[in-house]
């Protein structure tokens, strides 16, 4: 490795790692300014084609989206370039510090608060709330996931649409199961090692990265994440308790059902409970 050897520093990801309270945020101190660099490779254009035209599908066409685990804001504000009045949220500071960068060097009139997707609060409500990226599978408790769903409920206009990603069982257990994942660059390298709890169905991987510093030195860091993986019937359910519509499940990118090898599905819930008019009374 070019730089000497890497100094070494330890970060430990907690199990919501979107949705831990901000005395709690140390997750992503180290990883925030580098996010960018290693999700360059994520198609966010087309993510957001079949997204706006999920929204476009269920009448949201304009108006105040929410953006649920925002992250750095690079598919908020490609939503804000397509006529959306975004809000972004997410629980980690440094992220939004790099999402709130990007505003000043462009503006695009994005609103970015800093919250824990289980306990968010907005001014009013929204026409849509969108998450992706696997946002709500590190909600790694089924009451966590009501709770989010309920809050979702809560800040939707009557009749508004919450669309949301979800990893699947066959993923987890298929498809990343007990690998190795490995990737080296010039700025920076890391090292994937991942685990499938099949009984709790939970995902653990634990992430070290070597970053390059200023001076030509290598930094190591050392994260792990957790995420839950849900079976359908626990997404229906957990969409009624809260109190919600369950509207559609796709294969991702598709109009279609799930496959039994899909690995990434989306989920359109809609807003139930509120009167339309009853807002402005």
């Amino acid at each position: 490795m070019r730089g000497g050897a890497p100094c070494e520093r330890r970060i430990v990801v907690y199990p919501i790692a979107y949705g831990r309270r901000t005395d709690e945020l140390d997750a992503y101190s180290a990883f925030a300014w580098v996010y960018d660099l290693f999700m360059d490779d994520v198609p966010y254009e087309t993510w957001c084609d079949y997204l706006s035209g999920l929204l476009a599908d269920y009448g949201v066409r304009e108006g105040l989206v929410l953006d649920l685990g925002c992250g750095t804001g690079t598919l908020t504000r490609l939503l804000a370039a397509r006529g959306y009045d975004m809000i972004g949220v997410d629980c980690s500071g440094e992220m939004l510090e790099e999402a709130q960068e990007k505003e000043r060097e462009d503006p695009a009139g994005i609103l970015y608060l800093l919250q824990d997707m289980r306990e968010f609060e907005l001014y009013g409500t929204v026409r849509a709330i969108v998450s992706i990226c696997d946002s709500m599978n590190y909600l790694t408790s089924y009451e966590d996931l009501v709770q989010v769903l309920r809050l979702a409920n809560n800040y939707l206009d009557p009749g508004g649409v919450f669309l949301f990603d979800l990893n699947t069982v066959y993923k987890y257990r298929n498809e990343l199961g007990e690998r190795t994942i490995a990737e080296n660059r010039e700025e920076g390298s890391f090292i994937w090692e991942n685990y499938f709890d099949e009984d709790e169905k939970i995902n653990e991987y634990d992430l070290t990265l070597f970053i390059r510093e200023e001076d030509g030195r290598y930094q190591k860091y050392e994260e792990t994440h957790f995420q839950k993986a849900y079976e359908p019937e626990t997404v229906r359910r957990a969409i009624a308790e809260a109190g919600m519509e369950f509207v559609a499940m796709y294969d991702a990118f598709t109009r279609e059902a799930p496959r039994p090898d899909s690995g990434r599905v989306y989920v359109i819930a809609r807003e139930r409970g509120k009167k339309r008019g009853a807002l402005d009374a």
